[in-house]
């Protein structure tokens, strides 16, 4: 912690729970579990709000100062990113607290400070509870090779899908694992294999130059926390294509989007090399959205799910992207070359077994009228 800052001093004075440290504020989360509860917000201006079962709930309580916000955020930041802080705009750090671990950003903002905080278990739930509509995980465990994207908005899960699906390979399989993540969040247990974490800033200076170097260490499965521009995406794409198992994520709603993302980084004249590259080297996209159970229990995952078989990794060759939606509608029989659906149909399902209301599932659906279908169509096949 921060030179002169104590997790257990009591900053922040609520009308019904007393007054609280940053200490009492996280273990709510480790109370409550982080799968209900999943960020803390604290913001000058503001009482500090939890985001729980995906809504943002605030403490009763007066606005937070300046003083009491950075009483409650510099305790958990290191000597090192507090420097770094107070010189930059904002950082990203991670903080070990019980049995979570702590993603946070901290940055500068109209009112003063402020900071989100992410909880994340070191209990990583287990692939078959993750909520896949098929058994497609047992394949993915399976590849020797080829790039596994995760996509979705903030805090839909891919984290902890990624986790999941690694958490069953160290299990299964003795391989060399290294991850690149900024911050790391889950910590993963070696198992089987041999995994090694590397955060962004510490570690290693940036994702290009630390996958550059990964690439002379000798791993089996690759973690990319996220591809964020093109010399990030060419060094992914490369991994998958050299013969390694390679995780990323992008921040993108469905299976075209995601393609169509990744092609969006690069110019024209490079869009060619990047879509074979792309066809070559895909082997899954799971985009997932988090939605609110109908029993008020917590939140249930939807996915989105194409498996790149040899129609697919065509339609991205030559550029037919928009045909790519009914591969993904007609190919979702339970063999190796199929098991994809859309959005709209694992909605439709989720519905059909009472797992989350109708008019939510019409909120969430990418294309409604594609989930109403797939609702009719279901009705008429009872």
């Amino acid at each position: 912690m921060a030179e002169g800052y104590v997790v257990t001093t009591k900053a922040y004075t609520t009308e019904n729970m007393g007054t609280l440290s940053i200490y009492d504020l996280l273990y709510y989360f480790e109370k409550k579990g982080a799968m209900r509860v999943s960020d803390l917000h604290i913001k000058v201006g503001m009482p500090p709000a939890y985001r729980i079962d995906g809504d943002i709930t605030y403490l009763k309580g007066p606005p937070i100062t300046a003083d009491v916000a950075q009483k409650l955020i510099f305790p958990i930041l290191s000597d090192e990113h507090l420097q770094k802080f107070q010189k930059e705009d904002d950082i990203d750090c991670s903080y070990r607290m019980g049995t979570l671990q702590f993603r946070i950003n901290v940055f500068h903002e109209n009112d003063g400070i402020s900071a989100a905080i992410r909880a994340l278990s070191l209990d990583i739930p287990k692939a078959e509870s993750i909520g896949f509509p098929n058994n497609v995980w047992e394949d993915i465990v399976e590849c020797k090779q080829g790039l596994v994207l995760l996509t979705g908005i903030t805090g839909a899960g891919k984290s902890t899908t990624i986790a999941s699906l690694i958490g069953r390979i160290s299990e299964k399989k003795a391989c060399r694992i290294i991850t690149l993540e900024d911050p790391i969040e889950y910590l993963l247990p070696n198992n089987h294999c041999m995994i090694s974490q590397r955060e962004v800033g510490r570690d290693v200076k940036s994702f290009n130059s630390g996958l550059r170097a990964m690439l002379r260490e000798d791993p089996d499965v690759i973690i990319v926390g996220e591809m964020r521009d093109p010399e990030t995406i060419s060094m992914t794409l490369m991994a998958a294509e050299t013969g390694h198992l390679v995780f990323s994520t992008l921040h993108t709603r469905d299976a075209t989007g995601t393609i169509t993302r990744v092609l969006d980084y690069f110019p024209s004249s490079r869009q060619n090399e990047v879509r074979n590259q792309l066809s070559l080297g895909l082997v899954y996209i799971i985009c997932q959205k988090l939605i609110p159970r109908k029993d008020g229990t917590g939140r249930i995952a939807a996915m989105e799910i194409l498996n790149n078989n040899y129609a697919c990794a065509n339609l991205i060759r030559v550029g037919k992207i928009e045909q790519i939606y009914s591969q993904l509608q007609t190919k979702t029989r339970l063999i190796p070359d199929e098991k994809m659906t859309t959005l709209e149909r694992h909605l439709a399902t989720l519905v059909k077994q009472d797992k989350i209301d109708l008019l939510e599932a019409k909120k969430w659906a990418n294309d409604l009228k594609s989930f109403v279908d797939e609702m009719q169509a279901g009705r008429k096949q009872q």
